[in-house]
C-alpha cells in the first residue's frame, strides 16, 4: 500500500497545477518509443484513459480476493491491472480522494494479494468504468517467465528488438482497431543508456 500512498501523493501535488490535464506513470527503467508531440497527441486525442483493468479468473486474479472486502468491493467488481497508467484529470481526482476502498485494500489485500496490481484497476472499474480503456500504453515483456519482466540491456538495443514491440499487437484507440499499442516500454538496464542516447535516431525516429 505505500506503493499506491506514493502514487497518490504524486498525482496530488501534480493535480495543484491546473493546467496538467493528463498524468503518466513511468519508471526509471521505461523509455519512450515516441517523440513528445507523438505522445501528447495520442493521450489528449483519446476518448479513454489507459488503465488495464482486467476481470481475471484464476489464482492471479480472482484469487486474491478477500471476502472481507464486501460490500465495498465485490468479487465481481475486482480487477487486475499494470502499475503504469495513464489518466486524466478527472480520474486523478478520483484516485486522490477516494477514502472508500484505500482501508479496504490496506488492511485485506496482503500477499499473495498486490495491492499495486489490483487498487486503482478496481476502484476505478468501481467508479468511473466509462472512461477506461482498459489496457496499458507500456510495453512489458513477460514471456521468460517469472515474477518480473525482463530486463533489456546494451546488446538489446538492436533494430530487430524495437520492430518486435511495434509489432507486438494490435489493440482499440477510440473504438477503432490500431497497431500503434504502445508509448513507452520497459524495463531497461543502465547498460542500454548510452546505445539509447547515441542511436535513438535509427531505432525510434527522435
Amino acid at each position: 500500500m505505500s506503493m499506491c500512498d506514493a502514487e497518490r501523493r504524486l498525482l496530488a501535488n501534480a493535480l495543484l497545477d491546473i493546467s496538467n490535464e493528463w498524468f503518466v506513470l513511468l519508471s526509471e527503467a521505461c523509455i519512450p518509443l515516441h517523440n513528445f508531440k507523438a505522445v501528447y497527441h495520442y493521450i489528449s486525442k483519446s476518448r479513454y484513459s489507459f488503465v488495464g483493468a482486467v476481470d481475471e479468473p484464476g489464482p492471479y486474479g480472482r484469487g486474491r480476493y478477500n471476502l472481507n472486502m464486501s460490500p465495498e468491493v465485490n468479487i465481481t467488481d475486482w480487477r487486475k491491472g499494470s502499475q503504469w497508467f495513464e489518466v486524466n484529470r478527472k480520474l486523478a481526482v478520483d484516485i486522490v480522494k477516494d477514502e472508500v476502498y484505500h482501508s479496504k485494500f490496506e488492511q485485506f489485500c496482503r500477499p499473495a494479494c498486490y495491492v499495486d496490481e489490483h487498487y486503482f484497476p478496481t476502484m476505478l472499474t468501481i467508479e468511473s468504468p466509462r472512461f477506461l480503456a482498459n489496457r496499458t500504453l507500456t510495453w512489458v515483456d513477460w514471456s521468460r517467465g517469472g515474477a518480473h519482466p525482463a530486463t533489456f540491456g546494451k546488446a538489446d538495443v538492436t533494430d530487430k528488438f524495437f520492430k518486435r514491440i511495434s509489432e507486438s499487437s494490435t489493440c482499440i484507440y477510440n473504438n477503432q482497431p490500431t497497431t500503434l499499442c504502445y508509448l513507452f516500454a520497459r524495463k531497461f538496464a543502465p547498460s542500454a543508456l548510452v546505445p539509447l542516447l547515441e542511436q535513438s535516431t535509427k531505432f525510434l525516429g527522435f
